[in-house]
């Protein structure tokens, strides 16, 4: 089946519920790890790698909250959806501020969450080629994530750590759209309005490091994200 090579977590103490999005997730091809607790599902997350975590927000133990932020200060990389059945906007922010890709507000559609994940699965791609590519061709640049490094025939650059992250995100999703909201949330961890102007920086930054190659661009779609387009 398509997804069978997507490994799952999905963090759901209804048993009902876990056991149907389960099931669910697995007719669709995706393998699936249910645990019911926060403190078991980061144990999972020592065990084995995964390309996406579904969180309920409401767990025994360890909360959703909590466990997400032990996710992105240990597994930077792997994205993950809130589930919950709160609708508060503050439980929204606090969501997205911890990193999540998405929040689904419980009752929802499974046809919905099948949608959503496949979004942030071909925005993001599979974890294992997020944490093992450590350098991308863009025009006639080299870029060496790995040594933070810019590479033109003789010449480096040598770069920050967000400008390779940023970078980095681009190169991941080259041609297609970057929101703006997800480079944050995954490189400055929130999006509100000052890190926001500090993203426009480094892009104006990024923009004039790779200048030396007109078929190299970095598009501004207004008011929604950036585009790293290679001709």
């Amino acid at each position: 089946m398509k997804n069978h090579h997507v490994n799952i977590l999905l963090v759901e103490d209804d048993e009902n519920l876990g056991f149907m999005l389960q099931d669910y997730l697995q007719m669709e091809g995706y393998q699936v790890t249910l645990k019911k607790d926060g403190r078991s599902g980061l144990q999972a997350l020592k065990e084995q790698k995964y390309d996406l975590c579904i969180l309920d927000v409401m767990l025994p133990i360890q909360d959703g909250f909590s466990m997400a932020l032990e996710i992105r200060q240990t597994y930077s990389d792997i994205p993950f959806i809130f589930l919950t059945a709160k609708a508060l906007e503050e439980d929204r922010i606090k969501g997205l501020r911890l990193g999540a890709d998405d929040y689904i507000t419980k009752p929802f559609s499974t046809e919905e969450l099948k949608l959503r994940l496949e979004n942030i699965l071909k925005r993001r791609g599979p974890a294992d080629t997020i944490t093992q590519q450590e350098e991308y061709d863009i025009g006639n640049y080299t870029f060496d994530f790995a040594n933070q490094v810019l590479k033109l025939q003789k010449e480096e650059k040598r770069l920050t750590k967000k400008e390779a992250q940023l970078l980095r995100l681009l190169c991941q999703n080259m041609n297609t759209l970057v929101r703006r909201e997800t480079a944050l949330t995954a490189i400055w961890g929130a999006d509100d309005y000052f890190m926001g102007r500090s993203m426009d920086v480094y892009i104006a930054k990024l923009r004039r490091y790779l200048n030396a190659d007109p078929r190299v661009t970095i598009t501004n779609v207004h008011g929604t994200g950036f585009k790293l387009e290679v001709e």
